[in-house]
């Protein structure tokens, strides 16, 4: 049973707090967590990790406890390494899920207010309109022009209309509000709803997989078997030249643990889990990963006006009223009862009467507020003239007619207010309201409304017009035919000034910002010249003109505009198409329930989480959770970071497991003596492979990031070069390592230093590589060496490690090395160096 106190102003926040406690949050139930122990058990889910496991333990049997102690612990610290980065990574998505939660608008103690939609208890009064997914079951309470897409649960694609009079007047979770608005009050949540009797349909949704990391997956399966074949080659020569048999087959094993890059998909992951992070500091959600790729190679940001590149703090500055303009910063308002009564009447606002001043008491669109606040300074007035009407039928805005009719009850009288843009309403209009008479809308008046309008328009201004009627007041859309035209407002919605610098940014980066607004021609114009979008008026085309042209048309024409004006979500469509024909990466923003298509076909889908509808959000790849437009920018720039990064360390990784690789196959090759033992080889896999490659994922972004043209979208990770510094930085690390190894020797320093000295060689030769991997276009010498702390850390980690295992002594004996002295450490370095030297100088001149 209804309580009537309740459909009026909502349950109280103390009700709704004791209700969710009772019955639990608004969820479905979802499949469960991947268990911490599950995560890390499955560390050792590797066919080669189990094969050096099993090798140890027979080695173990056979007397080599020591070794065999030793690389189990070995193995097991890198597994505890590889469970920390995916634990994490695991944690990171889960909260970005979190936030990615839908909320719904609810009114508790009377006011209005957005919660979380797992917070809704039965009972709460929730707000409903166009775009919205319905976040429970629901009995509507009161509603206007509903129609709600049921085809989730029941197959069939046309919407269903819903409303108070009517005796199907439930609404389900999960469905989505079409058209109109509603009040409805809930009657089921979570596994109690409809959608909650088939849940378990719902639990088969697939995860985001990122191209990047199944290209990766499938290159890591190519260089496990390259990496098998060169391990079995040097097992098979070690055993034909007379080595020990079990000691060259671990020897192999331990080679191809070390050499197979089995983290590089884990440090992908983790890489954009950490943008992703850093992306939400700035204002970005992502809710697609596949996005975070993508960012990177946007080279057209097609951007709402409204909000995104302005304020959105909407000002009343020009009046349009009995055949004049008023300039409202140097005169007053003007005496017109009835535009009062338009703007007032026909709005959308929610009002909270408790607040005595208006600006606070009025909660909704930017437009319907301001339009209220030029009449009204308290709410106690506002609340009066409120009073004395009551709204009885409406007609919603749309994106098309751009338009909202009501019909207002006064006394007993119904009387019709429209408000809309000014060129689509004075074509609705056959009368004209001029100093209370009402007569005949002639041409020369049209025209001098018309005039009125470019004016303000010239001035950055939005124009509203509103109209009214009195007769003929039939339900349904020629309630909008034969209207007597009132006035104008003209509003102003200031740039925001920081875009100004987000717009030059984006043509240094080669990346072209281009407005999309239902504002007319000249108030976007005036707008993009500001914000330094565009020049001349050529750069501006409408959406009457697109209508005009074939796609084939558009595509011909759109490299050409900057500036799409009074356009429909249906022109959106078409301008992505155009673009996207044109082998451009689109970003494409959106709010409304018909953005959504378009917000779908862009290579990156965005909405605006402040102003965003749910459907909207669904499609979209990333939402701004300010609805900035340097918030795409920024979002760009570290999309290019990742990307960057994600190259850095896989060059970084590769090239120090192709010099591991070669340095035992040219030790093979050359009949020389083993220059790395088995628990050496997994050593140097623990102290440089995971750390230093996880800070790399992290580096700060270079100085000229924005500098550069934006990558081709299909272009291969190993493009510009990146295979060419893999294959010759390998070489050079293997060849270095075996030359101090030889030179070891040849100074008659025996195998057991020799040996530490390939091992130190190896060791540091990748940690300075490290620093290289940091750049692609700088040498060492003009980079920060110390903008990356962690880079530092994990060097120093790496650094300790090694020496640790040449000084103490229970460590050498664990690892068969001995203690060096400086002539030593002076071969270990110069071979470690000179590469790096000689590349570095060769960067610094080029």
């Amino acid at each position: 049973m209804i309580n009537e106190r309740e459909v009026q102003s909502g349950l109280t926040q103390a009700e709704a707090d004791r209700r969710l406690k009772k019955y639990g949050p608004n969820l479905l139930e979802k499949k469960k967590k991947i268990s911490p122990l599950t995560i890390f058990l499955s560390q050792f889910n590797d066919f080669i990790t189990w094969v050096l496991i099993g090798a140890t333990i027979i080695s173990g049997f056979m007397g080599e406890k020591a070794d065999a102690v030793t690389i189990i612990i070995i193995i097991v610290m890198n597994s505890v390494l590889g469970f920390i980065q995916e634990f994490k990574t695991e944690k990171s998505l889960e909260a970005l899920k979190n936030m990615a939660s839908p909320t719904s608008k609810v009114i508790r103690n009377g006011k209005l207010k957005i919660v979380n939609a797992q917070d809704l208890v039965i009972g709460d009064l929730i707000v409903i309109e166009s775009g919205d997914k319905i976040p429970a079951d629901c009995m509507i309470t009161e509603s206007s022009n509903l129609m709600i897409d049921e085809s989730l649960l029941t197959g069939e694609s046309a919407g269903v209309s819903k409303s108070i009079q009517k005796k199907e007047n439930s609404i389900y979770m999960g469905t989505i509000v079409l058209t109109g608005n509603a009040k409805a009050k809930v009657t089921g949540t979570g596994m109690e709803t409809e959608m909650g009797k088939i849940a378990g349909m719902l639990q088969s949704i697939e995860k985001d997989t990122s191209p990047l990391k199944e290209k990766l997956n499938n290159l890591g399966k190519i260089l496990v078997v390259l990496c098998l074949i060169v391990c079995a080659v040097v097992t098979i020569a070690g055993i034909m030249r007379g080595e020990n048999k079990y000691e060259m087959f671990l020897l192999g094993v331990s080679l191809a643990v070390a050499a197979i890059p089995e983290s590089l998909t884990a440090i992908v992951t983790v890489a954009l889990a950490l943008g992703v992070s850093r992306m939400l500091k700035r204002n970005a959600l992502i809710r697609k990963l596949p996005a975070v790729e993508t960012l990177g190679c946007t080279s057209i940001i097609c951007s709402d006006k409204t909000g995104t590149l302005t304020e959105n703090k909407m000002t009343v500055k020009a009046m349009y009223s009995n055949g004049r303009t008023y300039n409202l910063d140097r005169e007053s308002v003007p005496e017109n009862a009835m535009l009062k009564k338009i703007f007032t009447y026909c709005n959308d606002c929610n009002v909270d009467t408790d607040k005595k001043n208006v600006s606070e008491s009025l909660i909704g669109d930017p437009t319907e507020t301001a339009l209220i606040k030029v009449y009204f300074r308290d709410g106690k007035t506002l609340k009066n003239f409120l009073g004395r009407a009551r709204r009885v039928y409406d007609i919603p805005f749309d994106s098309d007619r751009k338009m909202m009719s009501v019909i207002v009850k006064e006394g007993s009288k119904e009387i019709s207010y429209v408000k809309g843009a000014p060129e689509k309403l004075i074509r609705k209009c056959k009368y004209i309201l001029d100093r209370g008479n009402v007569r005949i809308l002639t041409s020369n008046e049209r025209n001098n409304i018309v005039k009125a309008i470019e004016n303000m328009s010239f001035n950055a201004l939005r124009c509203i017009a509103g109209a009214y009627k009195e007769k003929n007041l039939t339900r349904g859309k020629s309630l909008e035919d034969n209207l007597i035209f009132v006035g104008i407002a003209g509003i102003i919605d200031p740039p925001r000034k920081e875009v100004k610098d987000a717009v030059l940014k984006c043509k240094m980066a080669g990346i072209k910002p281009v407005m999309i607004t239902g504002d007319h021609k000249n108030t976007a114009f005036a707008i993009g010249y500001d914000l330094g979008i565009c020049k001349t008026q050529d750069q501006v085309i409408t959406g009457d003109d697109l209508d005009k042209l074939t796609d084939k048309q558009l595509e011909k024409t759109v490299d050409k505009k900057v500036i799409f004006a009074r356009v429909t979500p249906k022109h959106k469509l078409r301008i992505v198409r155009a673009f996207k024909s044109k082998n451009k990466v689109v970003a494409m923003t959106g709010d409304g329930v018909n953005d959504a298509p378009a917000v779908k076909e862009a290579d990156i889908g965005i909405c605006m989480g402040i102003s965003g509808t749910d459907v909207t959000k669904e499609a979209a790849s990333m939402v701004l959770l300010d609805d900035n437009f340097t918030t795409i920018v920024s979002a760009v720039e570290e999309g290019r970071v990742i990307y960057d990064n994600i190259r850095k360390f896989i060059r970084y990784l590769l090239s120090c497991n192709l010099g591991e690789v070669l340095t035992m196959f040219l030790a093979s090759a050359f009949n020389l003596a083993i220059p790395l033992l088995p628990i050496q080889i997994l050593m140097v896999n623990l102290a440089t492979d995971g750390l230093p490659a996880i800070a790399l994922g992290v580096d700060p972004p270079e100085g000229d990031i924005m500098a550069e043209k934006p990558r081709i979208k299909n272009e291969s990770i190993f493009a510009r070069g990146l295979t060419e510094k893999i294959l010759v930085r390998g070489a050079l690390i293997g060849t270095c390592t075996i030359f101090s190894f030889v030179v070891a020797q040849y100074l008659g320093f025996g195998l057991k230093t020799a040996r530490t000295m390939a091992l130190a060689t190896l060791v540091m030769s990748q940690l300075i590589h490290v620093f290289e991997c940091r750049s692609e276009n700088h040498s060492i010498f003009q980079i920060n060496l110390f903008s990356n702390k962690y880079l530092l850390g994990a060097i120093a980690a790496s650094i300790c490690m090694i020496l640790a295992i040449v000084y103490i002594p229970f460590l050498q004996n664990v690892f068969h090395t001995s203690a060096m002295n400086l002539i030593q450490w002076g071969i270990v370095i110069f071979f470690s160096g000179i590469i790096a030297l000689i590349n570095s100088l060769y960067l610094y001149f080029k």
